[in-house]
């Protein structure tokens, strides 16, 4: 229905994982009338940008044209460290239709069920383990397992990568962790267990991606009468009736255009739904009225309980023998879960990544790495407003490592791994291990370039040509001055090289979260409603009142399935 027959009856605000999903399920009702709308380029069936259709996904992250320009963050955050001095990097967030489901690494892991009881127990009723797990069976074709735990007919298919298929990093490292007694395991999404398993990924038979743009809004779907997309469009700020949202205001060749609808979702992901919210005048009021903005609703909540999963890494030289094949291949075969056993942490807390190839050019080509992260992270971070005009950046401070549960068990998950890279079975096949600083040179040459891929393969010709030397040449190449050896021999120069190089993985989430009715904090209610207004919802990561033990793509489609149905009066 268009705006002048009187508007629509939903209006969702991003084309991301969660949006695709809402627009698909609550179109399904042909009473209702539904607009999506995303800011960056439209991606179907006939037309998905070649970075994205690759099986290998370093190229689609780091391909500005796909990513909102200009976005930084803070990372790390001891309350101690000088917040001038704090490391600040660019933090890659999607702007295409299917959002990070187009772009990220394609894992795809639900998390453990204790995630979701501890969602219920924060005031986020009726999103316990038990609610939410149909909704994870329902999104889900399994290619593989048939079982109680996995869904056969849902939009995303699910496989994982034959050992076959390994790079001989990642096989040498799975047979190392399991050499320390490390159960070998199947499914990651099964009971929930310690282990090493294949990295279940949502790809097709053919092995390509299958984001929720092309799994929710199929051919059918988009022949809805009911279902209108529209892409390129910036929302400028939400629009209200006294405290009724009535529609959006977008930006359009002859200044602003209104679109009005029964009732705005905002999906626009863990950065920016906090930010279009708080310039439409919904956020911490004395806050907003600094930047000039009259508050509507004031929500001390809004920007809060920012999270991530930080994680460190360590690098090392792959000889020729030890490199992934060429050729577009997956990068990231197998996972290591493992649980800290420190006090009040739950089972599964940590998980470490092994990765065949670290970059999408020929310096990553030859360069394995272990990356470990912080699977239950504590550490709450902030995001504010620097202006209120559209173009002003939000300041995004994850203040990782900021609770010390965090720092220790980061710390330990290092050495664990870098006693992996140093066993037996990797010393042949990864040489002189380094620990990972970001870098500007590093973020320089990120971006698939033809320029960066020349330079990137002169550099890794030259190192390759060190014969014997080539592993000190890659750590001079690479490396930041700083070695293993001087951090594991030392707890405070570790600590304090994790606070300047800690990293997130894409998994912004909780700024905007769920909770009961008489929690302060709490943004919006279990049904994804916004308080102290009506006639607008927020859907993504961003409502999520703790971080679940996952990458965050799969639990965000299963909140998007489930508030579908709650909209629909269906759960």
């Amino acid at each position: 229905m268009a705006a002048g027959g009187g508007g629509f009856d939903h209006v969702i605000v991003g084309g991301g994982s969660a949006g695709c999903v809402l627009a698909a399920r609550l179109s399904e009702d042909p009473h209702r009338s539904v607009l999506l709308i995303e800011a960056g380029r439209d991606v179907h069936a006939g037309d998905v940008p070649a970075t994205t259709r690759l099986r290998y996904p370093g190229r689609a992250y780091f391909d500005p044209a796909q990513t909102w320009p200009g976005l930084t963050a803070f990372t790390g955050g001891a309350a101690r460290n000088d917040p001038d001095a704090r490391p600040r990097v660019g933090y890659a967030q999607a702007r295409l239709l299917g959002g990070g489901s187009s772009i990220n690494g394609m894992g795809a892991n639900r998390g453990a069920p204790s995630d979701y009881d501890e969602w219920a127990q924060a005031g986020a009723s009726g999103w316990h383990w038990a609610n939410v797990a149909p909704y994870f069976r329902k999104l889900e074709r399994d290619q593989e397992i048939a079982d109680e735990h996995h869904g056969q007919d849902g939009p995303i298919p699910i496989r994982r990568l034959p050992e076959a298929e390994w790079g001989p990093f990642s096989r040498a490292a799975a047979a190392a962790i399991a050499g320390q007694g490390v159960a070998r395991r199947a499914d990651q999404n099964g009971a929930w267990a310690d282990g090493v398993f294949p990295t279940a990924l949502s790809m097709d038979a053919n092995w390509e991606r299958v984001s929720t743009a092309l799994g929710y809004l199929t051919p059918a779907v988009r022949r809805r009468p009911n279902l209108t997309i529209r892409t390129g469009i910036a929302v400028r700020r939400l629009v209200f009736d006294g405290t009724r949202a009535v529609g959006v205001a977008i930006a359009g060749a002859a200044g602003d255009e209104t679109i009005a609808a029964r009732e705005v979702i905002v999906s626009a992901g863990a950065i920016h739904s906090p930010v279009l919210v708080m310039r439409s005048g919904i956020g911490p009021g004395a806050e907003l009225r600094r930047l000039g903005i009259a508050p509507l609703a004031d929500l001390r909540g809004v920007g809060r309980n920012l999270m991530e999963h930080p994680s460190a890494g360590i690098v090392g030289y792959l000889p020729r023998a030890s490199r992934q094949k060429r050729g577009d291949r997956y990068h990231i075969p197998a996972l290591w879960r493992f649980s800290s056993g420190l006090e009040g942490c739950p089972a599964g807390d940590m998980h470490v990544a092994t990765i065949d190839r670290a970059a999408w050019h020929p310096i990553g080509w030859r360069t394995g790495l272990l990356l470990v992260w912080v699977n239950k992270s504590y550490s709450r971070g902030l995001l504010t407003l620097s202006g209120p005009r559209d173009g002003d950046p939000p300041v995004v401070d994850f203040r990782m490592l900021s609770d010390p549960r965090d720092r220790r068990r980061l710390a330990d998950g290092f050495r664990r791994i870098a006693a992996v890279m140093r066993s037996p079975a990797m010393a042949q096949l990864c040489r002189n291990p380094i620990p990972v600083r970001p870098s500007d040179r590093a973020k320089r040459y990120g971006h698939p370039t033809a320029y960066n891929a020349l330079a990137t393969g002169l550099a890794g010709i030259a190192v390759d040509l060190a014969g014997p030397w080539a592993g000190a040449a890659f750590a001079r190449l690479v490396g930041s001055g700083v070695t293993l050896d001087a951090l594991l021999a030392d707890a405070a120069a570790l600590d304090a090289f994790l606070d300047a190089s800690v990293m997130g993985v894409w998994h912004a989430s909780g700024a905007c979260r769920m909770g009961a009715a008489d929690d302060p904090d709490a943004v919006v209610d279990p049904q994804g409603r916004v308080r102290g207004v009506a006639g607008l919802r927020i859907c993504d990561t961003s409502i999520f009142p703790t971080i679940p033990c996952a990458n965050t793509n799969v639990p965000v489609i299963m909140v998007a399935e489930r508030m579908a149905d709650l909209i629909r009066g269906r759960a």
